[in-house]
């Protein structure tokens, strides 16, 4: 949906940044911005800083940057209307109807499109479940211990044993071919023809928080292989971001959730009383999860993920993503059962709670199982063991939560406190003294020939091996390699910084001198808004972008200087080097273009060149 200017200015205007990415990240003030942990990368010292002033925000460690539109559309995965939208309900502001683009219908029409066809195949499940052609599969649940509340409760169904049932019954529903190989649940080959994705399996309905049908998790009836199979991804259906069962347990009452890894783990656990259970789709939890978690204000959850080893590497790894998005971890002991679905059947939901209760802290698991690998009776392997340990604990923060495991992991392997600390502080130095080398050796290795003084370049983009791209795409990436966008980007900070040096600037280059895309639409808003009131609303350039990358350039053009140029720089003498810079690529794509045989260009090429000649003797 399509916006005006007007009303995407109004909307963000009427949206301080800080208060809504307040929301999202603890920020506190330095100086004139505020500073916070950055929620796209995991990072133990604040480098996320939003800058009130402009209503921008940049991460100086991994260079996410843009306005509060961008932000939400980053950490909430919206859409820029749906960014639009939620900022203005936020703000009172009630936004004018407006006619979709062409694309974005098609684009509307074929996510409600496949929304309904998940619709349609989760209730054709449904039914199938309950007919005799599903009295196997429902077997199969009885056998589990599935009252016909929970079937019902979870929505759960059967894929009959035809390849093609729901292909017909989708037809039947007036669906065409296209939009049902596009749902994924039908496939075609030259061999079968169309066909069911999902055949002859019990089948598990996979719904977003909201309760839309995204998605199906079917398990096999009988010895076939393999034992389940999952949705692949779709337009509407992104495993990282979906949570199974969670739109039922981000209700529950009890304040933590339990995360487990299958189907029939957390329907068994919801029958049993949890209703707080909930599975990442697999072993492999996710940051997008973990945010999701964060999200609706839940701050603990207890992993019950399977004991064996693949079940006991997940703990491990979804330990510190729990963590770092600020919730934390409990591990429970499901010991001498594989799974909470065979726990409850073997000791019942009395003796689960009682394990929720006894449950492990997080790192201390951790910690236990990395003890599991030294023999801690020899004195070398038990340090061996404690470096290893304090290296862990290096990734806490520091202050009051370092300190805490520093006492408990001290008292619980029998070592002095100050000994454990003092292994601490010199693993730390090892680490620094480490990353400073690599961030010197990444320093000297970026900087290339001619580049403007105290600019990190971005090394050259690798040159095609053989005559696989068109002459474009080399023009394309010869410019790119020679600096000419890096040198772009320099020179528009270097206005937003200095708007009175415009007019000389403006005596040499013009915002069509600039590459083509984000840096020439923003040169053009820049010279403009310099123009008309002297300043630069940095806010207003990086909402002339909808898709979040090309905000993401345009927000690094304002804290640019801040973040690569070192104190000192010769500001007039910088300037100078990156307008003639900017202005040879200009010069250069002038010369590639396919009109390069025209006297009209041969002499514009040449008055472009006496240009840039007189730019060392113009006083700024």
């Amino acid at each position: 949906m399509y916006y005006s200017d007007e009303i995407i200015d109004k909307v963000r205007e009427a949206n301080d940044i800080v208060d809504v990415i307040g929301q999202y990240v603890h920020l506190e003030r330095k100086g004139s911005s505020y500073m916070g942990l950055c929620p796209f990368h995991n990072e133990k010292t604040p480098s996320f800083s939003v800058l009130e002033s402009r209503q921008i925000f940049h991460c100086f460690g991994c260079g996410e940057s843009g306005n509060v539109y961008t932000f939400l559309m980053k950490h909430e995965n919206m859409t820029f209307p749906e960014a639009v939208k939620y900022l203005a309900d936020r703000a009172g502001i009630t936004l004018p109807e407006k006619e979709y683009s062409s694309e974005e219908r098609r684009q509307n029409a074929k996510r409600e499109k496949l929304y309904e066809i998940y619709k349609e195949a989760a209730k054709y499940y449904y039914y199938l479940l309950r007919s005799p052609h599903g009295k196997h599969a429902m077997a199969y649940f009885k056998g589990r211990q599935l009252s016909d509340e929970t079937i019902n409760r979870f929505g759960l169904g059967y894929s009959d044993a035809s390849d093609t049932s729901l292909y017909q019954y989708l037809k039947s529903k007036g669906y065409d071919d296209n939009i049902l190989r596009e749902s994924r649940l039908i496939s075609f080959d030259e061999k079968h023809g169309m066909h069911d994705m999902f055949w002859n399996r019990a089948m598990f309905p996979i719904q977003d928080q909201n309760g839309k049908v995204l998605a199906f998790g079917g398990r096999v009836m009988g010895d076939g292989k393999p034992k389940y199979v999952n949705s692949p991804e779709t337009p509407i259906y992104s495993k990282r971001h979906t949570i199974f069962g969670f739109n039922i347990s981000k209700t529950t009452k009890r304040g933590y959730l339990i995360f487990c890894e299958g189907y029939m783990d957390v329907v068994s656990l919801h029958q049993a009383g949890f209703d707080n259970a909930c599975a990442s789709l697999g072993t492999a939890l996710t940051e997008e999860q973990a945010a999701l978690v964060k999200r609706k204000r839940f701050s603990k959850v207890y992993l019950s993920y399977d004991s064996d080893g693949a079940g006991q590497k997940a703990t491990l790894r979804a330990v510190p993503i729990f963590h770092d998005a600020g919730i934390e971890t409990k591990v429970i002991n499901m010991q001498p059962y594989k799974d909470p679905d065979e726990f409850m059947k073997g000791l019942g939901p009395e003796e689960y709670e009682k394990r929720i209760e006894n449950a492990e802290n997080g790192y201390l698991f951790i910690i236990r199982k990395m003890s599991e690998k030294y023999d801690l009776s020899d004195p070398m392997e038990k340090t061996n063991f404690m470096k290893e340990t304090a290296r862990l604990l290096l990734t806490l923060n520091a202050g009051m939560e370092r300190n805490s495991y520093l006492d408990t992991v001290a008292a619980k392997y029998g070592v002095r406190r100050d000994d454990l600390k003092a292994l601490l502080i010199s693993e730390s130095e090892l680490a620094e003294s480490s990353e400073k080398a690599k961030s010197a050796f990444k320093q000297n290795a970026s900087f290339e020939k001619n580049k403007p003084v105290g600019i990190q370049a971005s090394p050259p983009e690798r040159k095609s091996e053989k005559n696989t791209y068109n002459n474009s795409k080399k023009e394309e990436k010869s410019l790119k390699a020679k600096g000419y966008e890096d040198s772009e980007r320099v020179l528009l900070s270097l206005l937003t910084e200095n708007p009175g040096w415009l007019d000389g600037v403006m005596n040499f280059i013009e915002p069509d001198d600039f590459s083509e895309g984000v840096f020439r639409t923003a040169a053009a808003e820049i010279f403009s808004e310099i123009k008309e009131s002297g300043a630069v609303n940095a806010a207003k350039v990086v909402s002339l972008f909808s898709d979040t990358e090309e905000q993401k350039e345009a927000g690094n053009i304002f804290y640019l200087l801040e973040s690569t140029i070192p104190k000192g720089t010769d500001g007039e003498k910088l300037l100078r080097q990156t307008l003639k810079k900017v202005k040879e690529g200009s010069i250069e794509r002038l010369s590639n273009s396919e009109s390069n045989a025209n006297v009209n260009t041969f002499q514009k090429i040449l008055k472009e060149k006496n240009k840039l000649a007189e730019i060392d003797k113009y006083k700024f």
